[in-house]
């Protein structure tokens, strides 16, 4: 037998609120099954388990904030008979309260194991055959959403808060279009919402505040820049569209994207983790891909193996990355995975970023805003489009002559688009 613990979904995490269990006492699960929701402070998260075995015990339940490396679960082996719950476990249906205060590994008690039966089915006949978690119950009976209406995200279609939450909006946008209500119509359903997003945003700039304090306090950083010319790179990709229907078409930070993982698999010393003094190489190019959220805040999920990837498969993860982070499912492997980030801020019309390294990671690549600039060649002066590259580097792992070889090997793949 085994214990599955809370996982550290980022540097910055020092504890997480379970917020739903996808699975019960029973269940067979394998390597890679989505088998709970948590909530960490930027957002919510689905965590993997990373073993096949038989779920025993239930040891943490729904809105209970433990720590990182706390044990959630019992897994047994997969022929291994599961554990009979106990009395005192089967009655402990109510999960506990959240406590007010902030826990430490040092001072959560021990707690009773919570054997949580499936959900009851509902009196009707709403979830024509769907799953619902009591999370996403109490949410629909506050917000008044009706769960039949529901269309589920969860594992085998299952109904999730957050599909609720989804739905109320969707809900009150469809009222507001027809009808503009007056302060003292508004359903008083429409308030947790609300009050929760300040909440979440201070939360989550708390949390970056601290780490970025921290790689600044703890990495010592160095600059590096380069202009890099795109005239090439941009007009490959203007040809390669016109064969694409719009929903297929390429856009160009998928090219930056691709050159820089390319390069990060080359120099493994610009791709790893300063951990216990010493460098770390990564396993693969797990490029972190920093990504803004419509309720303020970043965060930097993990696109997996991206130097082995195409153009066309960069493109479909990265749409898929934001729109999960921005409607807060996001995996914990996700988040947990990064070997080295990059951060474009040139839709905002940004020039150069001067990033700060998300620690352990050695490095982060910033990108500024694709400019007419003039660019001599070959004697010639005229005008060409350019994006300044930054890369801003852990001094510890590597010095400023790698650092210009790693720049240069991005330059390098730009310039032969036709090859990522």
């Amino acid at each position: 037998m085994s214990e599955f613990l809370m996982p550290s979904l980022g540097a910055d995490m020092e504890s997480g609120t379970l917020l739903e269990w996808y699975v019960k006492p029973g269940d067979a699960v394998k390597r890679g099954d989505i088998v709970a929701l948590v909530d960490t402070s930027k957002a919510e998260i689905e965590i993997e388990i990373f073993e096949d075995g038989v779920i025993d015990e239930l040891l943490v339940g729904e809105g209970e904030r433990v720590p990182v490396g706390t044990a959630l679960a019992t897994v047994s082996a997969p022929w291994a008979e599961p554990v009979a719950a106990t009395p005192a476990a089967v009655a402990a249906q109510q999960p506990p309260p959240v406590s007010a205060a902030k826990p430490t590994a040092a001072t959560v008690p021990p707690r009773a194991p919570v054997s949580r039966a499936a959900p009851p089915p509902p009196a009707t006949g709403e979830h024509h055959g769907r799953r619902a978690s009591p999370v996403a119950r109490r949410a629909a009976a506050q917000l008044g959403v009706e769960l039949a209406s529901v269309v589920g995200t969860g594992p085998e279609g299952a109904i999730t808060k957050a599909d609720v939450e989804r739905a109320a909006t969707a809900s009150a946008s469809s009222a507001a279009s027809t009808a503009k209500p007056s302060p003292a119509a508004v359903p008083p359903a429409a308030a947790p919402p609300a009050a929760a997003a300040p909440d979440r945003r201070a939360a989550m700039r708390e949390a970056i505040g601290a780490l970025m304090a921290r790689s600044k306090r703890e990495i010592p950083h160095y600059y590096l820049q380069l202009e890099i010319e795109l005239g090439r790179a941009l007009e490959w990709l203007r040809e390669a569209n016109l064969a694409r229907s719009v929903d297929e078409r390429l856009l160009p930070s998928v090219l930056l994207l691709s050159a820089v993982a390319r390069a990060a698999g080359e120099m493994p010393e610009m791709n790893g983790f300063w951990v216990n003094g010493a460098f770390q190489p990564g396993d693969g190019v797990q490029l972190g891909v920093a990504i803004s959220l419509r309720g303020g805040g970043l965060i930097a999920p993990a696109l997996h193996d991206a130097d082995r990837k195409c153009l066309d498969e960069i493109m479909h993860s990265v749409r898929d990355l934001v729109q999960r982070a921005r409607a807060g499912r996001l995996r914990g492997s996700e988040m947990a995975d990064p070997t080295i980030t990059v951060t474009n801020l040139g839709e905002r019309g940004v020039d150069l970023v001067h990033g700060v390294i998300y620690p352990p990671q050695v490095a982060l690549v910033g990108f500024g805003a694709v400019r007419e600039r003039p660019w001599a060649a070959d004697g010639m002066l005229g005008v060409r489009p350019t994006v300044t590259a930054s890369l801003a580097a852990d001094h510890r792992a590597s010095d400023g002559h790698a650092g210009g070889r790693f720049l240069t090997l991005i330059d390098r793949h730009l310039q032969k688009p036709e090859a990522l």
